[in-house]
């Protein structure tokens, strides 16, 4: 070998990323921070969150618009069934859970969108890990930046602030029903006498009590939704990081060990994506059906 060509080589497997180093580069996200800023402050924006996620939003929109324009009464071609099912899902779904007809006009629509675009989001995991992150950091290198420095997670469902954002709307929803269903004052009092109802003094004293444990009922209910469905995703997410470091070494090593791990980076890749297809299914459903449930609590009282 050559010096120069001994110099390339060290400078490649000095430059090569460790596990570690991999794992934390697919971690960040595209931000208006510096992560040292943003740690510091926490005024910071995931714009690679935002893009997706809007992005997704808008196409499971005009799906959903498509299907609906193109809709006949004959015998449904492909695409309309399946529109078709998933419609029939969450109206079966909303009918057996908010039984105000009228609520069910706005809620039921609201409750397929969420489970249409939820569903694209997680889906984003099935693309090659390094798919989007490599074709943004040739981005970087032609404008001749650094393409090391060019983050990018394309999963906006393992984004806390996407999955809290949803669930906080979801709040709002039922914020609104209570109000509409049970009049301003009526809510208010409820907030205040439930669900320990007393009479004269008794109910006084229990007041705070109450309003504490609606609120603390309130808060668990809308971060647990939001952390549950971020848990999930993240943890795929994480799953086909470790699965990618499997096939490493037969970047650096055309030996039988490093084939082996190939092989194995394959067969577990294609196992997991074949598995996580009905967790990405499981999780949107779940949001869905919670987000149901908390809406018709708000239509009922304690």
């Amino acid at each position: 070998m050559s010096a120069d060509a001994q110099t390339t080589a060290e400078g490649l497997a000095h430059h090569a990323p460790t596990a570690g180093e991999y794992i934390n580069h697919h971690l960040r996200h595209l931000q208006n921070f510096s992560e040292k800023q943003a740690i510091a402050d926490f005024h910071y924006v995931n714009f690679d969150s935002i893009f997706w996620s809007v992005l997704l939003g808008v196409l499971a929109v005009f799906l959903l618009w498509r299907a609906a324009a193109k809709a006949s009464s004959g015998v449904p071609g492909r695409f309309q069934a399946a529109v078709e099912l998933i419609v029939e899902m969450v109206d079966t779904q909303a009918k057996g859970i908010i039984h105000n007809a009228v609520s069910r006009k706005a809620v039921a629509p609201a409750a397929l969108t969420v489970f249409v675009w939820i569903f694209f989001m997680n889906a984003m995991d099935l693309l090659p890990l390094d798919l989007l992150p490599s074709l943004w950091g040739k981005v970087y290198e032609a404008k001749g930046l650094n393409p090391h420095e060019a983050f990018l997670r394309a999963v906006p469902t393992a984004d806390l602030s996407i999955t809290l954002g949803l669930s906080i709307s979801v709040l709002l929803i039922c914020l609104y029903y209570n109000i509409k269903i049970k009049g301003l004052g009526g809510w208010i009092k409820e907030l205040f006498t439930a669900p320990f109802h007393a009479h004269g003094v008794m109910a006084l004293l229990l007041a705070p009590a109450n309003f504490a444990l609606n609120l603390i009922e309130f808060g668990a209910k809308t971060i647990s939704h939001g952390m549950r469905l971020w848990g999930n995703m993240y943890a795929g997410e994480l799953v086909f990081m470790l699965i990618a470091l499997m096939g490493a070494a037969v970047g650096t090593s055309l030996t039988l060990g490093g084939a082996g791990l190939w092989i194995m980076h394959v067969l577990a890749g294609s196992a997991w994506a074949i598995f996580h297809i009905l967790i990405i299914a499981l999780q949107a459903f779940i949001f869905m059906m919670l987000t149901l449930v908390y809406i018709g609590q708000a239509h009922e009282g304690h």
